[in-house]
């Protein structure tokens, strides 16, 4: 069954809003560097300001993100409308524009994307909900690929 382009637009706007509104709750309940265990020793939720990627990657280098974020943005988005007939691609792809979208507001409004949750039983860096739509989108266009490959 095909999805339908509104139901993925849908799903795009409210991965966008609901990463907004829990970073918009992070910076209104919990000051900056804090940290509020949610499960003790597996998950905190931690108020950071990254102007950098994963581990503080190319910390400050704010026009390489934005720029970087716009091709990735052009090209999801060109692979998105010629793949909506694929439905791991097209959920994939539109969980990754949410993603990339969330954090690309960030940085043009602020300068730098706010991170929140922690696992405090590994060294991880910190991350938001768009880093989680990012990475599910991924992991689903893998798959999508996987299983094009494994069919044809």
């Amino acid at each position: 069954m095909k999805i339908k382009k509104i139901s993925l637009l849908i799903v795009m706007i409210l991965g966008i809003v609901f990463d907004q509104v829990v970073k918009i709750a992070i910076v209104k309940n919990i000051r900056l560097s804090e940290q509020k265990p949610v499960i003790r020793g597996i998950l905190s939720l931690t108020h950071l300001q990254n102007n950098g990627a994963a581990w503080s990657i190319l910390e400050g280098q704010q026009w390489f993100f934005v720029l970087t974020t716009i091709l990735v943005l052009a090209v999801a988005t060109w692979f998105w409308l010629k793949n909506l007939s694929k439905n791991w691609y097209a959920i994939g792809l539109t969980l990754i524009i949410s993603g990339a979208l969330g954090n690309f507001i960030d940085r043009v409004r602020q300068g730098y994307v706010v991170d929140m949750f922690q696992l405090d039983f590994i060294n991880f860096p910190i991350f938001n909900v768009a880093d989680i739509l990012l990475s599910i989108g991924f992991v689903v266009l893998f798959i999508g690929i996987l299983i094009e490959k494994d069919e044809g």
